[in-house]
């Protein structure tokens, strides 16, 4: 267990899992039609996704700039999830008529 770690290999599996979740979500919806759409989730996805892969850096002893470069990722992503949900969750404006 400490070589799974100490390797980086349970970040592997993880992402691994990752990918199949997305996956069968994208599957899901095509099915099913209930979930929002993968262009909708992908955002928190990749986030996790860059989070993942900063541990695993670290776990390695890579430099810390993969680390940083990681997290940068993960901003990023988050920042794109949070304007996913605003722009979702805030009303369109009408237009208004001049008579």
């Amino acid at each position: 267990m400490r070589d799974l770690f100490a390797s980086g290999r349970v970040v592997d599996l993880i992402l691994a899992l990752v990918a199949l979740e997305t996956i069968g979500l994208a599957l899901l919806h095509r099915s099913t039609g209930r979930l929002p759409r993968l262009a909708v989730l992908l955002p928190n996805l990749a986030a996790g996704a860059f989070l993942l892969l900063a541990v695993r850096a670290a776990l390695v002893g890579a430099d810390w700039v993969w680390v940083a470069a990681s997290l940068l990722g993960a901003l990023v992503a988050h920042l794109a999830d949070l304007a996913t949900r605003v722009a979702r969750s805030c009303p369109k404006p009408q237009s208004i008529r001049e008579d």
